[in-house]
């Protein structure tokens, strides 16, 4: 999925990773490549990208509860620093296999600096 959107200043790139940090393709790759993520780290605030695992470091799926738990310290993370914006994109939906309607619901409570992708947020309103 090629994403449509420069990361500004005040910006985070929010992507799906896997446990062993292999930024090696999609989202992951082009937070390498552009946005400052570190080969070897898996979770958390690299440069101006943000990881959230959703494959352990053999590269295979985590469980939905597993993601759950990142996505919570991502959330506790974004209301705590408001003065960033956060660009979340689709995590976990493209090479991580789940869909939309399965990954959406863990972002419920985001912050309002965040910007969830449109089909998510369409989820969430329905709920």
């Amino acid at each position: 999925m090629a994403i449509k959107h420069e990361i500004r200043d005040n910006e985070i790139f929010v992507f799906g990773s896997n446990k062993a940090g292999k930024h090696g393709l999609g989202t992951a790759l082009t937070a390498r490549m552009k946005y400052g993520a570190e080969m070897g780290q898996g979770f958390g605030l690299q440069g101006q990208s943000l990881a959230i695992p959703v494959k352990d470091e053999q590269l295979k799926l985590l469980p939905l509860e597993e993601i759950k738990t990142y996505v919570d310290l991502f959330i506790d993370f974004a209301k705590t620093n408001f003065d960033k914006r956060f660009f979340v994109t689709p995590v976990g939906t493209a090479l991580g296999e789940y869909h939309a309607q399965d990954i959406a619901p863990l972002f419920k409570g985001v912050s309002d600096n965040c910007r969830l992708p449109p089909e998510w947020e369409e989820i969430l309103k329905a709920e």
